[in-house]
């Protein structure tokens, strides 16, 4: 019981920092409420007990306190900044908000197990599903609308500050730096925003790329190439299916629509945005099919670790934090989604400012479609699980996932390739399942970092973390650099 007077503590202190901030009020405000309810949840476990399965609500419990840390921090880390600073990293927290809903709602439901009927029903009420979308969107559409109304109010103040600049020349040196921050919010706030654009069958005339032109990479079923799109620049996939193999045009939409609905349960700025498919010369005896997604100027994330580009540890534990966000994002969707499958250093992408993005899975049903005669590759040794090593049979889930993803996490840390001198699936088992090897990591590296990718490798599965947590640790470990 010594873990639920923190946490109760904890959850005091964040309920009342959330009545302090000063924008995204709506999304505060229920982000109180859930943690509330859960603190109810809290005592009721203290006064009822740990339930018929003590040790999973006690990771529960563990892993709520994560979660409310981090929560903690965001919301005064935000609360800190001055008034306009505030205002304007609003924009900023939309997905940190998203990601602590969910991992809130991960402890809410392992706490059930520990619970009598009648407390359930709160779980039920606050954390289902469909309603808690629901809040959540509606939340933001409010918060973002206030906080237009505030930004713009505030630009239309700033213009009569000229006249008391020779009397409080600091104070308004200050105030016009932060008056231009606010412009330049304005400005974005006319842009197209990148997550609002929907998924849909995208026109021929809408896209702008040339062929013939140098794409960017070439394989046995696509190439892809850079492009315009809806002011955008985006990565254009194009299909040279021979024309015996090749879906009609009403079977590939047929295939797009019903996965389209899928894909937007898992929507985050860490996972490689997906725009839509498009048709070309439709109506001819051979029509080029064409995947439209984001494009990251960097490339994938190998090919960042293996170029000159300077890589200190406080980037490296930031691009550790997107790649978790994104897998965390996958493991929380719709059910036929909640993994990955090929967990690998090419499958994440990198965009500018060294922001990692997962991707790797783009319309997979759609891609499927286009490639009937897809071989599949097996190629992945150095990722697989000691697990899957030894019974090729074994379920592929969330644990070997964790696993292929702290070898991931271990490339970022080194730059290094995994198992370099292993080049057949008999070598790395050797290695991994029968003298449980760890390849080790730099002297150098951050204590508490190399805790976590040591525990994303254990060779036992129970023993490795979720994403979740995965998140919540790699936020800490950020907001202490």
């Amino acid at each position: 019981m010594d873990i639920i007077e923190p946490i109760l503590a904890i959850a005091e202190k964040l309920y009342n920092l959330c009545g302090e901030v000063q924008a995204n009020k709506k999304r505060c405000k229920r982000l109180a409420h859930r943690v509330y309810t859960l603190a109810e949840l809290v005592a009721a476990v203290k006064d009822h007990g740990f339930g018929t399965e003590p040790e999973q609500v006690i990771n529960g419990l563990k892993q709520l306190k994560l979660t409310l840390e981090s929560a903690e921090r965001v919301v005064r880390k935000y609360t800190s900044f001055s008034y306009l600073k505030r205002i304007a990293k609003a924009y900023e927290l939309g997905e940190e908000f998203s990601g602590l809903n969910e991992r809130l709602n991960d402890a809410a439901q392992l706490l059930s197990l520990a619970l009598q009927v009648e407390h359930r029903g709160s779980i039920q009420k606050v954390f289902q599903e469909a309603t808690r979308r629901r809040e959540d969107e509606e939340d933001r559409q409010s918060d973002s609308l206030e906080l237009r109304n505030l930004l713009q109010s505030l630009a239309q103040e700033s213009k009569g500050l000229n006249t008391t600049v020779d009397a409080v020349k600091k104070t308004v040196d200050q105030t016009h730096r932060d008056v231009e921050d606010i412009k330049d919010m304005l400005e974005s706030l006319k842009k197209p925003c990148l997550h609002l654009q929907d998924i849909r069958e995208i026109k021929p005339e809408e896209l702008t790329y040339s062929i013939p032109v140098q794409p960017l990479l070439k394989c046995n079923h696509s190439e892809l190439y850079k492009g315009m799109y809806n002011k955008f620049t985006v990565a254009i996939k194009r299909y040279s299916c021979p024309l015996s193999t090749s879906p009609s045009p009403s079977e590939l939409r047929s295939v797009f629509n019903k996965e389209v609905e899928t894909m937007k349960r898992f929507e985050s700025p860490s996972i490689l945005r997906m725009f839509g498919i498009c048709v070309q010369d439709e109506n001819g005896p051979n029509p080029s099919y064409l995947i439209v997604m984001e494009y990251c100027e960097k490339g994938s994330l190998r090919q960042v670790l293996d170029s000159n580009s300077n890589l200190p540890w406080a980037r490296k534990t930031q691009m550790c934090l997107d790649a978790a966000q994104g897998l965390y994002r996958l493991h929380q969707s719709e059910e036929k989604f909640k993994v990955h499958g090929s967990i690998k250093s090419c499958s994440f992408l990198v965009a500018a400012g060294y922001r990692v993005k997962l991707g790797g899975f783009e319309l997979a049903r759609t891609e499927t479609s286009l490639q009937k005669n897809k071989s599949k590759k097996n190629s992945a040794f150095h990722y697989c699980s000691p697990q899957q090593l030894h019974n090729i049979n074994h379920p592929y889930d969330k644990a070997c996932e964790i696993y292929s993803f702290g070898i991931v996490l271990w490339e970022i840390a080194t730059r290094d390739i995994p198992f370099k001198d292993c080049s057949s699936h008999s070598q790395i088992y050797q290695k991994v399942f029968v003298e449980k090897v760890m390849e080790p990591l730099p002297t150098d590296c951050p204590k508490l970092l190399k805790e976590l990718i040591n525990a994303c490798r254990s060779f036992e599965p129970f023993q490795r973390p979720t994403a979740g947590v995965l998140v919540d640790m790699l936020l800490k470990m950020v907001d202490e650099d």
